[in-house]
């Protein structure tokens, strides 16, 4: 049965094929092929053969699964669909291709070229720069639990490096720019944990009711807020150099074309100041030394002495090295 669908999605998504063709793409012999023509059209399928240069097995035009009403511009959206990571993380990224491939089977011949036209055109990328947020071992298990509604116990790893124990009721699951977090309700209160900071996670035989007042999607926006207004910004202060100046606005966006249209007037080799917002100094230390000599700190004194530190670290290793 499996293989009689394949057969009847391949003629629906590339029109005629030889036996020959359809006999490699479903890696059976010819003679298989003829047997299951046989039994599609046995079956009511409108599958008609061709003979001659340009002959073949096809399907009648007329023939599609239910799929009327789409437009033109619908389909188009459906095919700007990518696999973002977080989905292959939880494994269904196949079951979502197949699930787009049956689509594209059952689409109208004059759709068809739509598909490829899209996915040559756009392509979305839900990941950051340098962002990874490794191994997830656990997050089949924990997904298994919010889907059965199933109390499970975790062992997370806190800011401060301890790890606790925790039973905990997981709601959902949040990918947030291609991070997992888990929500869950803990002693009646709703937390949020990061799935990589999960080093243990077993699930209960004991399942638990959710509270008819959650609202995910609501819940998410308020908690993302409250994340946003409690994070204190770490200023920093820093020398851009002339020629590093018209690439700001690519590493940190256009909003700092306005910084650099309120700076001072440059100095006298065209330098100019400006003051920049990041979470922490760890964060606006690894950022910043990505441009070596393009931009100094000024202010914190303490980025200053962190990043002097890191500079010898690295003048350290390679003359050591080379000696």
């Amino acid at each position: 049965a499996d293989r009689l669908l394949s057969l009847l999605m391949l003629l629906q998504s590339r029109g005629r094929m030889t036996a020959n063709q359809l006999a490699k793409e479903l890696e059976v012999s010819e003679r298989t092929i003829y047997r299951d023509i046989d039994a599609l059209s046995a079956s009511g399928v409108p599958v008609y053969g061709e003979t001659g240069p340009d002959g073949g097995y096809d399907l009648l035009e007329s023939y599609r699964t239910n799929l009327t009403g789409l437009k033109n511009g619908e389909v188009r959206a459906l095919f700007m669909l990518s696999i973002p990571s977080s989905l292959d993380a939880l494994g269904v990224s196949q079951d979502l291709k197949q699930a787009l491939r049956k689509i594209s089977a059952a689409l109208p011949g004059s759709f068809r070229g739509d598909e490829e036209q899209v996915r040559q055109r756009f392509y979305l990328d839900s990941s950051w720069w340098h962002q990874s947020d490794g191994p997830l071992p656990h997050l089949r298990t924990i997904q298994q639990a919010v889907w059965e509604d199933r109390r499970l116990v975790i062992t997370h790893r806190t800011m401060f490096g301890v790890y606790l124990d925790r039973m905990v009721e997981p709601y959902a699951l949040v990918a947030k720019a291609g991070i997992w977090y888990l929500v869950c309700s803990r002693k009646s209160t709703i937390r949020v944990y990061r799935v990589s900071n999960v080093i243990d996670a077993r699930i209960s035989t004991e399942n638990f009711q959710r509270k008819s007042d959650f609202h995910l999607e609501t819940y998410w926006k308020e908690w993302c807020s409250n994340v946003e207004e409690s994070q204190t910004a770490y200023n920093v202060t820093i020398r851009v150099s002339r020629d590093f100046i018209p690439y700001l606005s690519h590493y940190f966006g256009n909003s700092i074309r306005e910084k650099v249209e309120r700076a001072n007037l440059p100095d006298g080799q065209g330098r100019i100041i400006l003051t920049l917002s990041f979470e922490t100094l760890e964060a606006a230390r690894d950022r910043l030394l990505d441009f070596g000599r393009a931009v100094e700190v000024l202010e914190p004194i303490a980025l200053r002495h962190s990043i002097v530190d890191i500079a010898r670290q690295i003048t350290n290793l390679y003359e050591s090295q080379e000696t």
